[in-house]
């Protein structure tokens, strides 16, 4: 998993249309306001990085295969947060809990037993890398 930087200063607007009911349909009414991506996404443009999620670990937290997750680095990571974390030479994205100084990195994917909870020790090297802030989905 390499991070990828974008471009922050770029201007990446769109037409909002307006609110969309997800319910029973009703036309668009035309556009209500410009929609800046990068402003709307990226809080701290010198800390943001972006990810594409491999792996099937995190599903049940709403992170599929080939997901694009947004990474702040300013963040102050905190109990059940879902971040970057590196372990022992690679990154991965886990859930985080954190009692009593103690931290586990916790698998999001209820159908596959594969995954199990991973207990951080000191003999771990570790850190949590960012904290996650948005996941980009393809329909």
């Amino acid at each position: 998993m390499i991070p990828h930087r974008i471009d922050t200063d770029a201007e990446a607007k769109f037409a909002l249309c307006g609110d969309v009911k997800a319910g029973f349909p009703s036309p668009a009414e035309g556009i209500a306001e410009n929609l800046d991506l990068i402003k709307l996404l990226v809080r701290h443009k010198a800390s943001t990085f972006f990810f594409r999620v491999s792996g099937v670990s995190m599903v049940d937290a709403g992170m599929d295969e080939g997901d694009i997750i947004i990474v702040d680095r300013s963040l102050s990571p905190y109990n059940g947060c879902k971040a970057v974390c590196y372990l022992d030479g690679e990154y991965t994205v886990k859930q985080v809990e954190i009692q009593d100084k103690q931290v586990r990195l916790l698998p999001a994917n209820q159908n596959n037993a594969t995954y199990q909870p991973i207990e951080v020790t000191p003999d771990n090297q570790f850190a949590i890398w960012g904290v996650v802030t948005y996941v980009i989905k393809k329909m």
